[in-house]
């Protein structure tokens, strides 16, 4: 019997027309991260287990990790996020680096996940991250360069929104208003987190299981019932939280002055990582009906380095998988059609005579940055047309003895039928009749 021929569950084959979406997505997310002075940076696939001890959840640690003993008895695991990486790079190197530092990176992860639609176990994730930035800027920046970034792909505000909170507000609202432990606040986040995924009937047990005071639980109903900034505001004043509001009001006001308001909606379930962020969280969603469903999140955070026994660095960062960032644009109809090979034109030699002739030409025209597809044979011009279409050319340069002994090629246009002949070293011109 053969071997299976499909790949590991939960990981993919990027055949030729997938890798032209993943590098499509790839140049999408370099530009846009570097049109912000953000710089690349990469780390190891394996990093020990104990660096993800010291920074993640439980449940990566005890469900997720593909770990393993190595020849040297070292206990390591493939990265399944790349923060941990980030942290240790940062601990080694922000002293000697100017601030704010501007990171980005689309790393290769694993997680033992069930597979399902926008999951799987291995994808490449857009991190993009910022640290040592004056109060606000950070966290300003990098929305406002998330926004860009979605906005460079064809989306807008129809499509998705930034649901945004500030657990500076959370913490305080546990620990001033509620007085609940460090347990109970535990709990209140778990609550918070998935308000809007169990039923109210079920919201209700889980509160009641607290056993706040009935003032405190009437507190924790009109908190969950803030449904914008305005709210926000109303309950601020009633629960004497207005200073705490300040940093998420001001960072809503230089969006609004860029007119980039319309993508923020105030959410108070959002409070993503309970042990990590510790300022704004927010979670990009997908408004599509078909796609309900976060696509991105991040948030800021000051203790990252703490693992390290180094000072508290302010930074602010997010995720964005390559799964779900493509099932977005997919389901709004954004990604182009990448059916066929993105070369600029096909050498057509006619004739055997005319072969070599068709190397030399085809090694002027790469060298000139033309994207050249050679077939390594001559080609009947019968079957011209036919072989350049079934491979999604949409310019041809025919070869045959007049052309070689002229030093000329022969463009021809496979959807307006236009033909035109060109010296093969006049690249100007060339290009001006494949530019259109």
């Amino acid at each position: 019997m053969g071997l299976n021929k499909k790949p590991y569950k939960g990981c993919r084959d990027f055949f030729p027309k997938d890798m032209r979406v993943r590098q499509y997505l790839n140049q999408i997310m370099q530009k846009s991260a570097e049109s912000y002075g953000f710089e690349p940076y990469d780390g190891p696939l394996l990093e020990e287990v104990e660096l993800y001890k010291a920074k993640s959840g439980e449940e990566l640690i005890n469900d997720q990790i593909y770990s393993f003993h190595d020849r040297g008895e070292r206990f390591v695991a493939i990265r399944p996020e790349m923060t941990p990486t980030l942290a240790r790079m940062i601990a080694a190197s922000h002293r000697q680096t100017p601030k704010p530092i501007r990171w980005y990176s689309i790393p290769n992860l694993m997680r033992y996940e069930n597979p399902q639609k926008g999951r799987l176990r291995e994808h490449w994730q857009f991190n993009v991250d910022i640290f040592g930035a004056p109060d606000n800027t950070g966290e300003k920046e990098l929305l406002i360069m998330l926004i860009h970034f979605l906005e460079n792909l064809g989306a807008d505000s129809s499509m998705f929104s930034i649901q945004i909170n500030d657990r500076q507000i959370v913490d305080s609202f546990f620990q001033e208003t509620l007085e609940v432990t460090n347990e109970e606040a535990y709990k209140l986040y778990k609550i918070l987190d998935r308000s809007k995924k169990i039923s109210k009937e079920k919201l209700d047990a889980q509160i009641n299981e607290l056993q706040l005071e009935a003032n405190k639980v009437k507190a924790l109903r009109d908190y969950l019932l803030i449904k914008d900034l305005d709210a926000l505001q109303e309950f601020s004043t009633k629960y004497n939280l207005k200073k705490q509001t300040q940093n998420l009001f001001a960072i809503y006001n230089t969006l609004k002055n860029l007119n980039l308001e319309k993508y923020l909606i105030y959410d108070p379930t959002i409070v993503r990582g309970l042990d990590y962020y510790t300022g704004i969280v927010f979670e990009v969603f997908d408004k599509h009906p078909d796609n309900r469903r976060a696509i991105a999140g991040g948030g800021a955070y000051k203790d990252l380095l703490k693992i390290f026994n180094e000072e508290p660095l302010p930074g602010i960062g997010f995720g964005l998988g390559d799964v779900t960032l493509k099932d977005f644009l997919e389901v709004h109809k954004l990604l182009p059609d990448f059916s066929s090979p993105q070369f600029d034109l096909m050498i057509c030699p006619l004739s055997d005579d005319v072969l070599e002739h068709s190397f030399k030409t085809a090694l002027i025209l790469r060298k000139a940055g033309l994207k050249i597809d050679h077939p390594l044979s001559k080609i009947k011009m019968n079957k011209v047309f036919k072989q350049a279409q079934a491979k999604g050319h949409k310019f041809i340069a025919v070869i045959g003895e007049d052309e070689a002994a002229n030093n000329e090629i022969q463009l021809k246009n496979l959807e307006t039928r236009e033909a035109k002949n060109f010296k093969q070293d006049n690249i100007t011109e060339i290009k001006k009749f494949i530019e259109g």
